[in-house]
């Protein structure tokens, strides 16, 4: 059997100096939307908030990194509220708030629903070191129960602003697709 060339052989010249034919874009006709490519365009004025907005920083955490950024900050901050507040659980849950919408900005596009299950288990595993504990593994679980049911409405309006967040940032995604799916058919 014979083997057929893949790469053109040493002794022939290099087509590196040949131009390009017509079709290839140089010379020839030119499409409406080639010709009004080399006009420059105004962008529309970006108002300061959004200006501010893009300065911040913009990770994609994984779902697995969207959940331990989530946990770990939660837990830090409890640390850190049970050493200067004396483990204030309002001051707790009006700092889970603004963890909840960075994990549900931060997370990447294909892994938006892991934001929305991370959130609670952060807020639970947060409350380990603020939890009242009357004494022993008994004592723990049942402080962190009582703490997760005096404290629903943190848990419950963190969740639901990452949702929010998310299913918003999914709808933009479909439609996006959906309008590039029509550009590409027509």
């Amino acid at each position: 059997m014979e083997q057929h060339r893949t790469r053109p052989p040493q002794s022939q010249p290099s087509r590196r100096g040949t131009p390009l034919p017509p079709q290839a874009g140089r010379g020839g006709a030119r499409t409406a939307r080639q010709a009004g490519a080399g006009v420059p365009r105004t962008a529309p004025p970006v108002s300061p908030l959004v200006q501010a907005v893009r300065r911040f920083p913009n990770p994609r955490l994984t779902g697995r990194g969207s959940g331990l950024f989530c946990t770990a900050s939660m837990f830090a901050l409890a640390c850190l509220i049970q050493l200067l507040f004396g483990a204030s659980l309002v001051v707790y849950g009006v700092l889970f708030l603004p963890v909840c919408v960075l994990t549900a900005v931060w997370v990447r596009r294909a892994d938006l629903v892991t934001a929305v299950v991370a959130v609670p288990i952060a807020f639970a595993v947060g409350l380990l070191p603020i939890a009242d504990s009357g004494g022993g593994f008994g004592g723990r679980v049942m402080g962190l129960v009582t703490a997760l049911a005096m404290h629903a409405g943190w848990l419950y309006g963190g969740t639901l602003l990452a949702g929010v967040i998310v299913t918003v940032r999914k709808a933009r995604m479909m439609s996006r697709k959906a309008a590039q799916r029509r550009r590409t058919t027509t």
